[in-house]
């Protein structure tokens, strides 16, 4: 069992892992509380036509997915904020939109590649050791950023007019929100791939949910099921030659539904 952890690129997936599974449902709880879980989902999306203009364009897919998701998250609060689309429109507007761009430029492209599919669904194997600086050093600001701001993120995912009459900047404190997602879209590329990187965010939110606990706990345990999820995702996929992202996401799955039977009335 422990021979998993001599090769070296185990070791860089699973800090790379460990990290992405703190800042996922860290971030997820605030965007579930405020009914805004689609945004990852829209986001990931977004990262996806970011990795075909990279590759297409020829610089890094990673800074392409990083800077598409963030210009298109302050672009779709901003368009939200401004009432005349339904917040549901706006993601289908920004969803549909940059898949069927990422779709023209992949056929240009000469379709795709095994590099471009490991975005699409990730791969334990093409984590690198600049990976692992990237996504520590942006991990750990997102982190504190979260950790510092936390009342102000509570309070307007609790409710928008009880901030603004708080006096807090409402609008602003949004769009930081939906950066710090588009940021952790973006670093999850590697392990889980930009198709499945929302179920990381939103699952073990839903799945602490189930315990009824506090919002301070609820957190804590979306993060420890992420972390479980993350590690043995990680492992399985390496003994059973499995996809690493999609393994991931069906343990989040099964730990769901565990919560769920078990809490049950």
């Amino acid at each position: 069992m422990l021979e998993i952890f001599q090769y070296d690129f185990i070791a860089r997936a699973l800090i790379v892992g460990v990290v992405i599974s703190v800042i996922a449902p860290l971030i997820g709880t605030f965007l579930v509380v405020k009914r805004y879980s689609l945004i990852a989902d829209t986001l990931s999306h977004v990262s996806l036509l970011g990795v075909a203009i990279g590759m297409f364009m020829g610089f890094s897919p990673f800074i392409g997915a990083l800077l598409m998701a963030v210009l298109s998250g302050v672009g779709m609060e901003e368009l939200r904020e401004r009432k005349n689309l339904l917040g549901d429109s706006v993601l289908a507007l920004f969803l549909s939109g940059s898949l069927a761009i990422a779709v023209v430029l992949v056929s240009l492209a000469k379709g795709l590649n095994v590099n471009f599919v490991s975005y699409l669904f990730g791969s334990i194997n093409t984590v690198s050791q600049g990976d692992i600086y990237t996504v520590i050093i942006l991990g750990l600001v997102t982190f504190l950023f979260m950790t510092v701001f936390y009342r102000q993120f509570f309070l307007i995912a609790l409710s928008e007019d009880l901030a603004r009459a708080a006096g807090l900047p409402v609008r602003l404190i949004n769009i930081l929100l939906v950066i710090m997602a588009a940021i952790t879209v973006s670093l999850a590329m590697r392990i889980v791939g930009v198709l499945l990187i929302s179920a990381l965010m939103i699952i073990p939110v839903i799945s602490g949910l189930q315990w009824e606990k506090n919002f301070k706990q609820t957190i804590f345990i979306a993060v420890l099921f992420s972390l479980v999820s993350v590690i043995t995702g990680i492992v399985f996929s390496y003994y059973f030659s499995l996809a690493s992202g999609g393994t991931i996401v069906i343990v989040n799955l099964v730990i769901f539904i565990f919560s769920y039977l078990y809490n049950r009335d």
